[in-house]
């Protein structure tokens, strides 16, 4: 009975010892990472931490108009857009898209043997808790600097604060070795690494950065000033929207070889242009320019099958061209119907390249629409990713659609009366018709994709949902002529009013990339003429995908603009816009719907000497009712005016 208390007592002693060593452990270390608050002094009553954002976050509002609805004076349309809270917006993530206006506090570059895509920070700067609190994390600028060039990995770390006793960064240079900032003061910062850190050959150059004033010190003017973003620039042509490039160039331009690196930077907050939503003009009309194919590169682009000589910078020629298009045109909306990125290797940073795609339209002040094609995210960013860059540019109206079907950027936009009645009278739909195929068992096509893919039943779905969605209206539609603005609203000369009325849905067009079979069909028959209603050129074979569908008779032929038998069968999509073909850029009408190609209009792209770069116009009138289009050249010539719809087009065969 001894022997067995003995035992019993050593047991007991045996797992005392090891659980009061645990419990004395946890308690200290609850102590020091839970109960333990230091105290930094002053620091206390601004509630000093990372993220601390309601005591030391924040700059006091300045004012400025109501935002909202426009006073009931106004065209309905001429509405302002409520600014983004960048107070909410998180510290620690790299994302130059949105307007922060919080400053920097720090810069520093890291060099790591390995990718950052694969590591993460583990090669960020050093840091502490402490600094971490006052001056923010690090945060990586997710542009590799030596991606072409470079024995490793570098990239540019900033902290960002919120805090109202920080000072922040007001300039940045870059200078060689040897040069120092004029006049050389104590708030200039030299940054450790050359910002071209193991590149070869190369000479170094080093990041210098000005501290200034507390963000309590500055007025309202200095709190624009202040550097609030930095990225990087692939290429000579102009950085994203809001930001300005630090001259010299990191990495400099080896045509054929290498293409020059930019550090561009942002000061404070610069909103970005907003569309105005889509209406007629107060007589009735809306005009849509089609952009096909523009195969933008990051470098300045090769001219292809084109004998313009000397002929260099082939982006550029073409955004100069379009310029002049839309200069002569002066459209309503431009349409760019996919391939905005020319792939195939030499678009592979995406934002660098849609920084410049639709600068002709944007710098004009036109809203812009764009549906994907089977270049655009052959390298790079996928298409979710480069829709969210294109919604961050001027004037955009492109949409992201729903998630839960094939394709990226399925929406509706629509246009409608001048009137106070803001009626839709005209509706565009757009559609992702995909890249490339790639089957289950398709093994050398998931890696050398050679058939184009198709528009899949779900978005015909989608596509029918939509239709069945919009209300039908009084057409041809009259405006509102109330009040004094009878002389305004009245019908526009040549206009001829339609006798009849009747209750349809509104006319409308569609667009995608890649074409449909139907669009080398065999076309209608004018039976005023009898001649085939196929106006224009195709100098190539089919460019439609292999597989059908069904969009056209599934979802084109069952979509009409009205389900009375009086309204016929005739389909609600009077016109279907695509690109894809450079050379073939004729309109064809297939069981009474316009099946229409835009034409190739870079020289980026390719193409046929002789074959003018060209550019398809849609104009509207009637509020709506009547279609016509043309295409005009790089020589200024308007070709092939026809009338697709209305009065004046061939019969419906319905």
């Amino acid at each position: 009975m001894a022997l067995s208390c003995f035992r019993c007592f050593r047991f007991l002693r045996s797992i005392t010892e090891p659980t009061v060593i645990l419990v004395c452990f946890s308690t200290l270390l609850t102590f020091i990472f839970i109960l333990y608050q230091p105290t930094p002094g002053p620091g206390l009553s601004q509630r000093v931490g990372w993220q601390s954002w309601d005591s030391v976050s924040g700059t006091p509002s300045e004012g400025g108009e109501t935002q909202g609805l426009p006073p009931s004076d106004t065209d309905w349309w001429n509405v302002t857009y409520p600014q983004d809270d960048s107070s909410s917006y998180p510290l620690d993530v790299w994302a130059p898209l949105l307007p922060h206006d919080t400053g920097l506090s720090e810069i520093a570059i890291a060099r790591c043997m390995v990718s950052a895509d694969m590591v993460g920070d583990l090669c960020a700067p050093a840091t502490t808790v402490e600094k971490d609190a006052v001056k923010g994390k690090w945060v990586r600028v997710d542009r590799d600097l030596n991606s072409q060039s470079g024995l490793w990995s570098l990239n540019i770390y900033y902290r960002r604060t919120r805090r109202l006793d920080i000072p922040l960064v007001s300039d940045l240079l870059l200078l060689p070795p040897d040069v120092e900032p004029s006049p050389r003061t104590d708030d200039w910062f030299k940054v450790k690494h050359s910002i071209r850190d193991g590149v070869m050959r190369t000479a170094p150059l080093y990041l210098w950065y000005k501290v200034g004033k507390t963000l309590n010190e500055m007025s309202t003017e200095e709190r624009q000033q202040i550097i609030t973003e930095i990225d990087v620039l692939f290429g000579e042509d102009r950085p994203w929207y809001g930001f300005e490039t630090i001259e010299p160039a990191v990495t400099p331009e080896k045509e054929g070889m290498l293409e020059s690196v930019y550090v561009t930077y942002r000061r404070g907050v610069k909103p970005v242009p907003r569309a105005p939503p889509l209406h007629f003009s107060p007589g009735g009309k809306f005009k849509i320019l089609q952009v096909a194919d523009l195969h933008y590169s990051v470098s300045r682009g090769q001219c292809r099958d084109t004998d313009i000589l000397p002929c260099s910078a082939s982006d550029n020629l073409t955004s100069s061209l379009l310029g002049r298009v839309l200069e002569a045109e002066k459209p309503d909306l431009v349409v760019f119907t996919g391939d905005q990125l020319n792939g195939q290797g030499t678009s592979w940073d995406p934002k660098s390249v849609l920084a410049k795609f639709a600068v002709a339209a944007t710098d004009r002040q036109i809203p812009w629409a764009a549906v994907f094609g089977n270049h655009d995210d052959e390298v790079g960013e996928i298409r979710q990713e480069q829709l969210k860059m294109m919604q961050a540019l001027p004037y955009s109206l492109v949409q992201p659609g729903p998630k839960d079907i094939h394709g990226v950027g399925n929406y509706v936009l629509k246009v409608k009366s001048a009137d106070s009645s803001a009626t839709h009278l005209l509706t565009l739909y757009f559609v992702d018709s995909g890249s490339y195929s790639k089957g289950y068992f398709d093994w050398f096509g998931y890696f050398f994709p050679t058939e184009y893919d198709w528009i899949h039943e779900d978005q015909i779905d989608w596509f029918l949902r939509e239709s069945a969605q919009i209300d039908p209206i009084e057409r041809p539609f009259t405006p509102d002529t109330t009040s004094d603005l009878e002389s305004v609203w009245a019908r526009q000369a040549g206009q001829v009013p339609p006798t009849t009325h009747k209750l349809a849905k509104p006319n409308a067009l569609m667009f995608f990339h890649i074409p449909l079979q139907e669009s080398y069909g065999t076309p209608d028959t004018d039976t005023r003429t009898g001649l085939p209603l196929d106006v224009g050129t195709s100098l190539e074979t089919s460019g439609a995908a292999k597989k059908n569908g069904g969009m056209f008779e599934k979802g084109l032929l069952s979509a009409l603009e009205s389900v009375h038998r009086a309204g016929g069968g005739i389909p609600e999509v009077k016109v279907v816009a695509n690109g894809h073909c450079h050379v073939t850029e004729d309109c064809k009408r297939v069981k009474d719907i316009w099946l229409c190609f835009g034409g190739g209009g870079s020289y980026s792209g390719y193409g046929r000497v002789g074959f003018d770069r060209r550019f398809r116009v849609y104009e509207i009138s009637d509020y709506g009712e009547t279609i016509r289009t043309h295409k005009r050249t790089e020589h200024d010539e308007v070709v092939d005016e026809d009338i697709l719809a209305g009065a004046g087009a061939p019969p419906y065969n319905s």
